[in-house]
């Protein structure tokens, strides 16, 4: 049972297996998800701890990390306690935090992508089938015509593919300020990505010949780590990204997040000097190991503020 997770002295409470539907957004469609109450930054290393989701088990090689997921990115953080907290904490929080996340991403491309395996095999395509790979194309920026639906698989499987989650764990340390961004407290987002017609937070000062453009807002952090993903397995810019990776599959060898940010010379303006620092901070933080990570055999845990409690 969960509740062997906790102790009497754990400032957390467990409300209970929760509506999965409530927090789809944040789980990415768990079946199974209890909501445990954050009091505050200690309460989490504790649940943590009851987790054994620590240093010692990381560095002993342990690389299963709970299914914990925020269901939003407390705005006390930014306000007072990575200030509080020093470095090297703020930081194993922030990537503790965000890591599940990084690793519900991919399981869910993951499940997509087998499903493209599956049907590139199959001898005919119901009209369902048809239907979900042209939706898809649709998502992932592939041209799909009124022809033949199964043509759409290979370019698929191209882009329909995972990310190590070292680069991402460093490109949302990068982009979000460790958390810290106003972006990322007021709409959950952690990569800053812009948007011209969808929910989002104007900047504070936008910049000029860009059209009425927002910072992109989600409902939970984990729709921003999706979107994100997205925006790296679709947009042109980031082809290289891609052909490395489907080199790295064709040779049967891992694309590990240190290669894969050698690719993203174009994602800021800073080019060069932006894929070097994404390289110190997975280098500096040890990130490496991310990238053999697996989320455990466990139903979800949703992390909510005490405003947010589920009766």
């Amino acid at each position: 049972m969960l509740r062997a997770f906790f102790t009497a002295g754990l400032c957390l409470l467990l409300v209970g297996l929760a509506q999965a539907g409530k927090y789809a957004a944040a789980t990415g469609g768990e079946s199974a998800v209890s909501v445990v109450v954050m009091d505050d930054y200690h309460a989490v290393l504790d649940l943590f701890e009851q987790l054994h989701y620590t240093d010692k088990r990381w560095m002993a090689g342990d690389r299963h990390v709970p299914r914990v997921y925020l269901a939003t990115v407390p705005e006390q953080w930014g306000k007072g306690v990575s200030q509080a907290v020093g470095v090297p904490l703020k930081k194993r929080l922030f990537f503790r935090a965000v890591g599940p996340l990084v690793l519900r991403s991919n399981e869910l491309i993951r499940e997509d992508r087998r499903r493209l395996l599956a049907l590139q095999k199959a001898t005919s395509l119901s009209d369902e089938e048809q239907g979900w790979l042209r939706q898809l194309a649709a998502q992932y920026r592939v041209d799909a015509d009124a022809g033949d639906a199964a043509a759409l698989i290979s370019p698929l499987l191209r882009r329909v593919d995972v990310i190590p989650p070292s680069l991402i764990l460093a490109q949302a340390a990068e982009e979000s300020g460790w958390g810290t961004s106003r972006f990322a407290f007021a709409g959950n987002a952690l990569f800053g990505q812009w948007t011209w017609g969808g929910k989002g937070i104007t900047p504070e000062s936008q910049r000029g010949g860009m059209g009425d453009y927002k910072i992109a807002a989600f409902d939970a952090p984990l729709q921003s780590v999706q979107a994100h993903a997205l925006n790296l397995n679709s947009h042109r810019a980031y082809a290289s990204f891609r052909d490395l990776r489907a080199s790295k599959r064709k040779q049967e060898k891992p694309l590990t997040g240190l290669e894969a940010a050698g690719t993203l010379d174009k994602y800021s303006e800073r080019g060069q000097d932006y894929v070097t620092s994404l390289r110190s901070i997975i280098q500096y933080n040890k990130l490496q190991g991310a990238d053999d990570a697996r989320l455990a055999d466990m139903h979800a845990l949703v992390l909510v503020l005490p405003t947010d409690q589920t009766q």
